[in-house]
């Protein structure tokens, strides 16, 4: 053995030393050398010696370099034998091959110690060749390590991060002996924090004392005082943005939502706490247990970072003597929250407001009962409410960039959907679909296999991973019109309108009518407040996110199957101003496709009917405006401002700029552009319809059927409308009040009067909310100065737009009334309707009589609502044609969504609205009718059908309503389906 080891070693040495390069052979051996092996930088020529992949190259000459010759690779036939000539060839591949001729009885030993070597080489670890950086989520791994810690940070910190920072807020005073130069709504949290939080420590001090005689007392020392503090004045003051513009909150709903915001935060805290105290008190010879409970801590804590909060309470719960506090509790923990922040939070006017006089100290909050009448319930009902003072409601305006901000967009990719709460934000609880406390939907949904919603899962992900970033040049103008007082595009004026002194007049129709007046404005003051508040929360968000190369938003679903961005201020579903300054972060060239796209975009934006006309009228309209275009992204605000006409004015502004910056470009049509471009159905309602029943007359109205200029559905009802009032205004007023209104509103009448109505009546719109939806209208173009005519001609029109839908959708409507009817036989068995919607979702509808229980708590008697066992028959009869549309148009956008992700295109949804980079549109387009074509190739109504029949046997159901002949490959040839 070792004899035949000393012979390999020295056979070794001679490969090196005649490896070695002599300039006297060098040269003259190379041709050679190349006719059966690759020199560096040589291509083969011999066709009988095949070499190794470029890998295997490599790692061969990583080889030959350490010993020390130059850079050869070993051919795949080394000793150059051919399987017809045994006599070998006078070539030599390699210094190796030459040795053997010298020593043939050295032949086998030689073979032997190459495939070592070769064998060696295959086997070289990965380290010595380049290595290519390993991406994940498409971006280098330490990136994507940075941006994660930043994500936990988001999502894990926030309440420590806030507490801290009042913390160092009032050392900070102490030391320097005077109040540091803050915002007027954080001096205020500042100033409310210390008193609360030493009113939060004497609580808990005297719940240690009497335990047994406090109801709360076992749930309220689970915290640090400091981060309840945090907690109770951030959740309140958020409910106090949000809701209704009055500057109250329901103490019911306020005392949840801080009740279960404490027990979350507490019952990981002191899981966390337990398990390391155990630990490091087991001894080192008895630290099995110890150790199980160190690395269940550690799970925990990964868990926290990587994963669920769901995870987290589920090894809690095996873990945790301790129960679920249960509602009753946590109402009764937020209620003495709320009560001692009521009694230790004070406000004081700035000082240049206060005068002469002594400080005007007051309670910022106020407990106390308010009326409210709520659309769900007919007789209005008392409810307790915080109330904040006006001047802390004045200042809510500004609260939004000090707020704690919840499910902010995400910096990295969020996790794939993989369950009902395995998905979307790394620690945030995310749960699939909006439940909304309905447990036979939660229970429908986790009992499906997991298989069964991958393709949901799929589309989820999809919308997930779509990366935005902020288009600055529009989000600067937004600042410089909202710091200037707004009143411009759309924006709310940021001051109120001024109240009217009252009259110096005892005439009762004279008071009654000031008092009218002073009601309207400040409801009109209220609703400004709550639109300010609305949109001081967007453009917090946008100038967090300003900075950034991109960020994401993560998707669920509502329980009909839409999907909807999980991140609720700034998203691509929210108003003009949310989509004028978001942008897809990844741009693509414009292509010459593109440039079309994008001025037929910018047409489209504009509006004012334009966007009904044919594509090349709307490429034309761009065209003739183009000073216009360069105007507005020229000079926005002290030029012409034509893009303030526009319906979507910031929108429109985002495309004159990126239009402009294209055209100015050296190639136009290799300008790299970020701007999403719609596509959007046309009354998409009306158009599931019309492929559910097969007809012919709606799928012309809605454009399923190609024709040279889009058919406009709204200016159809709108005409036959304005004929109905032709009719009727030449009748006597005196003997038919409808004279009297169809002449008030002749001038009136237009498509954006009835739109509203008629996209929501195939959603079960009532009379009373098509009454309400022309009202607004009317309201909006100060068309009628009084109330009570205005109130009365707009029960008018909306009896005649109903009217004119009867006629214009009959199929539409037989659908509808099937449906209902269904859903009538079996809400009336006291079942709830349930579905499963063709991308294999199961739906329930929730609707369901409330019950009602009283809890005693430190602040008033609250009443908690729950669910029975009694079905609302009318709701669900109702309700269940829109559900059925809604889960439809949902499954239609994730088919798409999907589809648009595997042709490599970046795809962003909104119900019936379609986007994507200008030069993918027409690829898009191709897409969304193929998904709508397979969509309703399925028997749909039959497959409903079947499943009510097997779920409810003994039912009579009625027969399908009678169905049309419209061929829906047609679709696939109409230009403006969607347009």
């Amino acid at each position: 053995m070792w004899r035949r080891a000393s012979k390999k070693l020295e056979i070794l040495r001679k490969i090196r030393a005649s490896a070695e390069p002599k300039p006297s052979s060098h040269v003259a051996r190379s041709k050679e050398l190349s006719q059966f092996c690759h020199v560096e930088g040589q291509a083969s020529i011999n066709p009988r010696c095949p070499f190794m992949g470029s890998r295997q190259n490599r790692e061969s000459e990583s080889l030959n370099a350490e010993m020390g010759g130059f850079k050869f690779v070993f051919s795949a036939n080394p000793f150059g034998i051919s399987r017809f000539n045994t006599q070998p060839m006078r070539s030599f591949a390699t210094a190796a091959e030459a040795i053997l001729t010298s020593s043939s009885s050295e032949e086998d030993e030689i073979r032997e110690l190459m495939e070592e070597i070769n064998k060696h080489s295959s086997e070289k670890p990965q380290s010595l060749q380049p290595k290519e950086p390993k991406l994940i989520a498409g971006m280098p791994q330490g990136k994507y390590r940075a941006l994660r810690s930043r994500q936990i940070k988001m999502e894990t910190e926030a309440w420590d991060k806030a507490a801290k920072e009042y913390q160092e807020l009032l050392a900070d005073m102490c030391e320097h002996k005077l109040a540091p130069n803050l915002p007027y709504m954080k001096s205020l949290f500042l100033g409310w924090f210390e008193p609360l939080t030493d009113a939060i420590k004497a609580e808990q001090d005297l719940c240690k004392v009497q335990k047994n005689r406090i109801s709360h007392a076992q749930y309220f020392e689970q915290l640090p005082a400091d981060m309840m503090a945090v907690i109770t004045m951030h959740k309140l003051m958020g409910l106090l943005m949000t809701g209704g513009g009055n500057g109250s909150a329901t103490v019911v709903q306020a005392a949840l939502q801080i009740g279960e915001a404490v027990e979350h935060e507490a019952r990981i805290r002191r899981f966390l706490e337990k398990s390391k105290k155990k630990h490091s008190s087991t001894s080192m010879n008895e630290d099995d247990e110890g150790k199980a409970q160190e690395r269940l801590r550690k799970k925990v804590t990964n868990l926290m970072k990587k994963q669920k909060v769901h995870q987290i309470k589920q090894i809690v719960k095996g873990h945790d003597d301790s129960k679920p506090w249960g509602q009753d509790n946590q109402v009764k923990v937020g209620c003495r929250l709320i009560q001692l922040l009521v009694e230790t939070a004070y406000i004081q006017p700035p000082l240049d407001q206060i005068g002469d006089g002594p400080p005007d100290i007051r309670p910022a909050f106020i407990h106390t009962q308010r009326t409210i009448s709520k659309e769900t319930q007919k007789p209005s009902r008392r409810y307790g409410v915080i109330e904040c003072d006006p001047l802390v409601r004045k200042g809510l305006e500004k609260t939004a960039r000090h707020m704690v901000i919840p499910y902010m967009p995400m910096l990295l990719p969020p996790l794939n959907w993989a369950g009902y709460d395995k998905g979307a934000y790394l620690f945030l609880p995310s749960y699939i679909m909006r439940t909304h406390g309905a447990k036979q939907q939660r229970a429908a949904l986790k009992s499906v296999p997991k298989q069964q919603l991958a393709t949901v899962f799929e589309a989820l992900d999809t919308l997930g991973n779509t990366k935005w970033r902020i288009n600055k040049k529009v989000l600067s103008i937004v600042d410089r019109i909202w710091a200037s007082g707004g009143r411009l595009a759309d924006l709310v004026d940021r001051e109120d309108v001024p109240l009217p002194e009252e009259p110096d007049s005892d005439d009762a129709a004279t008071i009654r009518k000031w008092k009218w007046k002073v009601r309207n404005i400040k409801k009109e003051n209220a609703e400004r407040h709550s639109q300010r508040c609305d949109i001081e929360l967007k453009l917090a968000v946008a100038r967090k996110m300003r900075e950034e190369e991109g960020f994401y938003y993560p998707h669920n679903l509502d329980f009909r199957g839409r999907a909807y961005p999980m991140h609720p201020h700034l998203n691509h579903l929210g108003s003009d101003l949310c989509r004028g300054i978001l942008e897809f972060a990844e741009g693509r060239p414009l292509r010459k496709s593109g440039l079309q796209w994008l001025k037929v975009h910018l047409a489209n934006l504009y509006a004012g009917g334009v966007d009904k006309l044919s594509y090349e009228a709307r490429e034309a309209f761009t065209e003739n405006h183009m000073d216009d275009v360069f105007d507005s992204a020229d000079r926005p605000l002290e030029g012409r401002r034509w893009w303030l006409s526009a319906e979507d004015p910031f929108q429109c502004l985002a495309a004159c700029i990126n239009l402009t910056e294209a055209l100015r470009s050296p190639s136009p049509e290799d300008y790299i552009s970020h701007i999403p471009v719609h596509q959007d159905g046309s009354c998409n309602g009306l158009q599931h319809y019309a492929a559910l029943g097969r007809d012919k007359l709606g799928a012309e109205a809605v454009n399923l059927v190609a024709g040279e200029k889009p058919a406009d559905v709204y200016s159809g009802i709108a005409a036959r409308v304005l004929e109905i009032m032709h009719r009727d205004a030449q009748k006597d007023p005196a003997t038919d009040t409808n004279a009297h209104y169809a002449r008030l509103l002749l001038n009136q009448v237009d498509r954006k009067l009835v739109k509203q109505t008629v996209m929501t009546s195939v959603y079960g719109v009532t009379y009373v909310g098509a009454r309400d939806q022309i009202k607004r209208r009317l309201k909006e173009r100060n068309a009628i100065a009084d109330d009570n005519e205005s109130f009365a001609a707009s029960c008018y029109a909306a009896k005649t737009t109903m009217t004119a839908l009867g006629e214009m959708f009959e199929a539409a409507r037989s659908i509808m009334g099937w449906l209902g009817d269904c859903a009538k036989v079996i809400a009336s068995e006291n079942q709830p309707v349930r579905w499963t919607t063709p991308l294999g979702l199961p739906v329930v509808q929730p609707y369901r009589n409330l019950g009602r229980r009283l809890v005693k708590t430190s602040l008033q008697v609250l009443t908690l609502r729950q669910e029975t066992d009694k079905i609302m028959v009318k709701r669900q009869r109702t309700a269940f044609p829109p559900n059925f549309v809604h889960s439809l148009d949902g499954s239609h956008m994730m088919m798409t969504a999907i589809a648009c992700k595997r042709a490599g295109l970046s795809f962003a949804g909104v119900h019936d609205s379609y986007w994507t980079h200008a030069c993918d549109v027409e690829e898009m387009n191709r897409i969304l009718r193929e998904k709508f074509v397979e969509l309703y190739e399925l028997p749909i109504l039959e497959n409903l059908l079947d499943s009510f029949q097997t779920s409810f046997p003994t039912l009579q159901f009625p027969p399908l309503p009678e169905r049309g002949d419209f061929d829906l490959r047609e679709v696939l040839e109409s230009p403006y389906f969607f347009n």
